[in-house]
């Protein structure tokens, strides 16, 4: 993990996880959109998204991943399992991850009694009250049920209109590392025909990460190759190596200055 109290001039990668927590997204039922959404906002904070996961509503699979992702990056966040339900197992589970008790806490009774009325705070809404001891609440501007954080590890709602809320509140105070950045060459070649010219890339840049997508449009193949790193002219010159290798495979690249990847079709 990344030394997040270095002077900016020593930082390295800052790096985070996510673990996506709930029956209905595993069922297809749900469809995740918080995944995206993550990854491009801690990109522009200089937080770089390096793992996903997704769990079942199963405590020991929770627990376990919490403990395995906290101790591999320097941020984790958790989307889902916070609600009044009896699957809403969430915050339980992240508590007996870290050993902690797991119990009513003040401040969010109070949030919960200014939402609801009088008579409307139920056992089942409490439970959206109940954390583990020692961890601080995330603000939720939405519907006032609080997410928390505990040591590097945030945990949030899986509505993505709240849980972008609540992100908005934690951003703040993340500390990020260096920038990342990106660059798209794109071509009308099928993906199979540079595949050994990138490979050759790749082994000559290791400090930049490449990856090939490919696509399928107007009844033709082609490729965009995504170059993400932190250094500005190492990259350049990455990119420009990719043009290079198009060109002489008799295509002419298209090349931008960042961006996501477009959708790909599997060749």
């Amino acid at each position: 993990m990344a030394d997040l109290t270095a002077p900016a001039e020593e930082k390295r990668f800052v790096t985070a996880a996510l673990l996506i927590i709930g029956n209905e997204i595993l069922s297809g039922r749900t469809k995740d959109a918080n995944l995206p959404y993550l990854a491009e906002q801690l990109g522009a904070l200089g937080v770089r998204l390096a793992e996903a996961r997704v769990v079942s509503d199963v405590e020991a699979e929770i627990v376990a991943s919490v403990n395995t992702l906290r101790g591999r990056y320097d941020y984790v966040f958790t989307t889902g399992g916070i609600g009044p339900t009896h699957d809403d197992i969430t915050a339980a589970s992240v508590a007996k991850a870290f050993g902690v008790a797991h119990e009513l806490n003040a401040e969010a009774v109070a949030l919960l009694e200014s939402h609801y009325e009088p008579g409307q705070l139920n056992d089942a809404r409490l439970r959206m009250a109940t954390i583990p001891v020692g961890a601080t609440l995330v603000e939720n501007p939405v519907s006032k049920a609080p997410g928390f954080r505990i040591g590097n590890v945030f945990v949030m709602a899986g509505v993505p209109k709240i849980m972008q809320a609540m992100f908005d509140g934690i951003a703040p105070t993340l500390i990020g590392g260096l920038p990342m950045r990106s660059r798209t060459v794109t071509c009308g070649l099928p993906e199979g025909t540079l595949a050994g010219p990138l490979g050759a890339i790749q082994d000559r840049h290791r400090d930049i990460d490449i990856g090939s997508y490919p696509y399928f449009r107007a009844g033709r193949f082609g490729v965009s190759v995504v170059l993400r790193g932190s250094g500005a002219a190492r990259l350049d010159g990455a990119a420009e190596e990719v043009a290079a290798a198009i060109r002489e495979l008799g295509a002419e690249p298209e090349v931008d200055g960042g961006g996501s990847s477009p959708s790909s079709d599997l060749l």
